[in-house]
């Protein structure tokens, strides 16, 4: 049963060898993991380059900076081509704890898409503001009352799946590149009929490096919310 995790980077150079290194102490079967690097200039690729002489790790070099979602694209793509039966995608800041990672494939024997959840009984945030909790929180809302969307924690980034879920909810027509990919991903996945179920996790906000999140990624996820109800209308 090959596992595949697919860890986009940009600027991870400060966070990446321990992450790389936790995942691999879970000692888990058949696990690879595929690194999708944007073409940091602060030489993660490097760092990379140097942990996949020890461990069975792929990097994806990319030449330029293009987007959250088409290097979540290009990590599903190669994790499919490798066989894996299960595809999980998480961030290289050390937000998502790997020792979470067993408990989401536990699940996954009786799901098709699991979901590292911050917003059920047992699940939290540490060491955001309330600005950003503000932010957060009326993305969810928007998102989960536009699009009719069951799962509560939609913006989440921790998130496991089959590989019959993403063979069949069309990829290749996802338009979405900033943090807009993760709700189209989960929309297209609901209304599929696949069943998600949510685990609690503690997300605890980035001690190293910058957030990525910028106010044209803010734009794109409300203008694209808003195409994809008007695309189920017209449908």
């Amino acid at each position: 049963m090959k596992i595949a995790i697919i860890i986009p980077t940009y600027n991870e150079k400060d966070n990446i060898q321990k992450l790389v290194k936790a995942i691999f102490d879970l000692k888990i079967p058949e696990l690879e993991i595929i690194v999708v690097d944007d073409n940091s200039p602060d030489g993660t690729e490097t760092i990379v380059e140097k942990l996949s002489a020890n461990y069975p790790l792929l990097l994806i070099k990319r030449r330029a900076k293009l987007g959250l979602g088409s290097a979540y694209l290009a990590g599903f793509a190669q994790a499919l081509k490798m066989g894996a039966e299960f595809i999980l995608e998480m961030d290289a800041d050390l937000s998502h704890d790997p020792l979470d990672i067993p408990r989401l494939l536990e699940a996954a024997q009786k799901a098709d898409m699991v979901i590292g959840s911050r917003k059920i009984d047992g699940g939290k945030i540490i060491g955001w503001g309330w600005t950003r909790k503000l932010m957060s929180n009326g993305a969810m809302r928007f998102s989960r009352w536009l699009l009719e969307l069951k799962t509560k924690d939609v913006t989440a980034g921790f998130r496991l799946f089959r590989r019959k879920v993403l063979e069949s909810i069309g990829l290749e027509n996802i338009k979405s590149n900033g943090y807009a990919f993760q709700e189209e991903l989960l929309y297209r996945t609901e209304k599929a009929g696949f069943k998600v179920v949510e685990i609690p996790v503690t997300f605890i906000d980035r001690q190293e490096g910058k957030s990525k999140l910028s106010k044209k990624d803010i734009l794109e996820f409300f203008v694209r919310i808003i195409r994809l109800r008007i695309k189920n209308y017209s449908n």
